[in-house]
């Protein structure tokens, strides 16, 4: 079988990266990609030229499966699509229902890719970058909707000024997860509520419906004389080789952790998932977070659904809900991203990848910080707003509070002797990029 991928070179901001490039959980898109492939097709999977666009369909031979670079999919997603798809026969498409509570929720906002169409029986349905071709490309294709079959959990009450219309803030983790990586916002759907929500939400399906999964989880808590959700379990609790635990530690699953972890005095670890050789120091929380290789956290950091790429400090004191850090970053001490508008109760708004302003739909969502970013202390950053990749922020009496997005022009290192030299810009936006090639061709 061959496959054939449609590369999306747009950078998402603000890391400025093109979504294959960007640490979803603890890998990178692209390697995530790969794996799920890897382990549907382990014995041969060609891969063929890369194609632009759509347009290019047409260079599609052979039995392939086509996909764009910027979509994250979990394996109950591409599993039920390709078990749909080859026993039809024919070529296929995938597609998810219009009035899909999850992907409304979730893949539709800020979302540019998504071509909206109609099934056999003229139900709305958006088709998804994603095909099979039994004997290469044909413009008769079928689409096969994916359902999530996601179901309601609260995640915590809140008095009903807070939670508008709702009586408590609600998620919807899928059984089936999709997202277009067009916006950090679709980096913490994926890796919060479409993977560690969703864990928790099959963890909970499976224990309802498997009485012999019920008597090997308690059978396994007598032997460990702990909680259920407690016990080292690959279902519950999985810990990596050589990772050490503080005896004070709390840890509660479903959890992953990995190898050569340090998991310090007196922290909290809820839902989580953790990459290799990260450090979780005294005290800190993480609860249904997802933090990369290579991170550490000093004491009493707290990460409330956050996701963390790979090599950043986190520092003492600091609280992130509902965001997403870049990698090789460091957030200083005692800094606070708030989720909330407090004014108004207007949902909050996000930047597309077009530049454009629009509403994610959700009532809390924190912040995103890019790349290579250095934060001072004691800040606090409005919710939705973002800090480029490469911005250094100094602690100050004239900043201490970010209302706006800060871009990398308003970086406090610009304006210091020596500051461009000694931090260096590793994360260009598209268009600078394009501009300094261009000065080297002309060279």
């Amino acid at each position: 079988m061959y496959k054939y991928i449609i590369e999306d070179l747009r950078h998402v901001v603000p890391f400025n990266e093109p979504a294959n490039l960007l640490t979803v959980g603890t890998l990178p898109l692209k390697i995530h990609q790969e794996n799920l492939f890897a382990e549907m097709f382990p014995r041969d999977l060609e891969l063929r030229p890369t194609l632009r666009s759509r347009d290019d369909l047409a260079q599609v031979k052979g039995q392939s499966i086509v996909y764009r670079d910027n979509l994250w999919f979990d394996k109950d997603f591409l599993s039920y699509f390709m078990d749909k798809a080859r026993k039809t026969g024919r070529a296929c498409r995938a597609a998810f229902d219009a009035n899909d509570i999850a992907y409304k929720t979730y893949a539709l906002p800020l979302s540019t890719c998504f071509e909206s169409g109609k099934d056999r029986t003229g139900n709305a349905i958006y088709l998804v970058d994603l095909w099979y071709f039994p004997e290469g490309y044909t413009a008769d294709v079928m689409p096969i909707v994916v359902p999530s079959e996601a179901r309601q959990i609260g995640f915590y009450s809140v008095p009903d000024f807070m939670s508008m219309e709702q009586d408590r803030l609600t998620h919807y983790p899928p059984m089936r997860a999709l997202i277009s990586i067009e916006s950090w916002v679709h980096v913490y759907f994926a890796a919060i509520i479409c993977s560690n929500f969703a864990r928790a939400s099959r963890l909970d399906h499976s224990i309802d419906h498997s009485v012999a999964l019920n008597l090997q989880l308690l059978w396994n808590a007598l032997l460990q004389q702990k909680q259920l959700l407690s016990i080292t379990h690959p279902r519950v609790i999985k810990v990596g080789k050589n990772t050490n635990i503080h005896p004070t530690a709390i840890i509660t699953g479903p959890a992953e952790i990995g190898d050569n972890c340090s998991i310090e005095a007196g922290a909290i670890i809820d839902n989580s998932t953790i990459g290799d050789n990260v450090t979780i120091d005294t005290g800190c929380v993480l609860k249904m977070s997802t933090v990369a290789s290579g991170c550490f956290l000093p004491f009493r950091a707290s990460l409330y659904l956050t996701q963390i790429m790979e090599n950043t400090i986190i520092a003492q004191n600091t609280c992130l809900q509902m965001c997403v850090v870049g990698r090789n970053s460091f957030v200083g001490a005692g800094n606070t991203f708030t989720d909330f508008n407090l004014i108004g109760r207007k949902p909050i708004r996000a930047v597309d990848i077009e530049g454009k302003i629009r509403e994610v739909g959700q009532i809390v969502l924190g912040g995103a910080v890019g790349h290579n970013c250095r934060i001072g202390s004691g800040m606090i950053i409005f919710p939705g707003r973002m800090i480029e990749s490469d911005v250094v922020l100094f602690a100050s009496p004239q900043r201490r509070v970010i209302r706006d997005t800060v871009e990398f022009d308003e970086s406090d290192h610009l304006y210091v002797k020596g500051g461009p030299e000694v931090h260096k810009r590793f994360y260009p936006r598209a268009d600078e990029k394009l501009e300094e090639d261009a000065a080297a061709d002309t060279w």
